[in-house]
């Protein structure tokens, strides 16, 4: 069994922000696995659903924590089903990482992401995740911009159809964690 998070905000506010590249990622991946309906777990404060793939059960999670809690979801959720860390894998914005760009790594500490900042807290470093790059200072977005409006922005019309691929590849890197492991994700997916 696996846990395939994505960190975001609960709420049309944040439909289709930066900040939600992971729920739209989880998203796109609960679609094409023809996943169940997510169901709000008001004891995990969370939304839930379950797959199967390539002989794989996954339990797909978006929390409704709000970002800076992430974790305080998670770390119940992996507690009930007994999944260790190795088998968490997280998705989320980055700032850090160039926009059209995704990275994948095994472990790690959380960088400046607060969402992060709670699953590290709450599960230690060694979960895998897979940043989706946000950042486009200068080229599709203003060079100057407040970060927090930034990340809460939706993206625009020029970034769409980069920010799509991207959740494409990010699904099919999932995939391939799955079914061939990280290291074979990693050497496919990261840019």
């Amino acid at each position: 069994m696996k846990i395939i998070v994505g960190l975001g905000n609960p709420g049309k506010e944040y439909e289709n922000s930066r900040h939600n590249a992971g729920w739209a990622v989880l998203d796109e991946l609960h679609k094409e696995l023809g996943a169940e309906n997510f169901k709000e777990e008001k004891k995990f404060k969370a939304l839930i659903s379950t797959a199967n793939f390539n002989g794989e059960k996954l339990v797909l999670v978006k929390p409704l924590t709000f970002m800076n809690l992430s974790g305080e979801a998670v770390q119940p959720i992996a507690a009930f089903y007994k999944v260790p860390p190795e088998d968490i894998f997280c998705i989320y914005d980055d700032l850090d990482t160039p926009f059209g760009s995704i990275r994948i790594r095994t472990k790690g500490g959380p960088g400046t992401h607060n969402g992060m900042k709670s699953m590290v807290q709450l599960l230690g470093e060694n979960f895998p995740r897979l940043r989706v790059g946000i950042e486009s200072r200068g080229t599709t977005s203003a060079l100057e911009h407040e970060t927090t409006a930034f990340v809460l922005g939706k993206f625009n019309k020029e970034e769409t159809s980069t920010f799509k691929s991207m959740v494409k590849k990010s699904v099919q890197a999932i995939k391939t964690w799955i079914t061939d492991g990280i290291d074979a994700s990693m050497n496919a997916f990261n840019s």
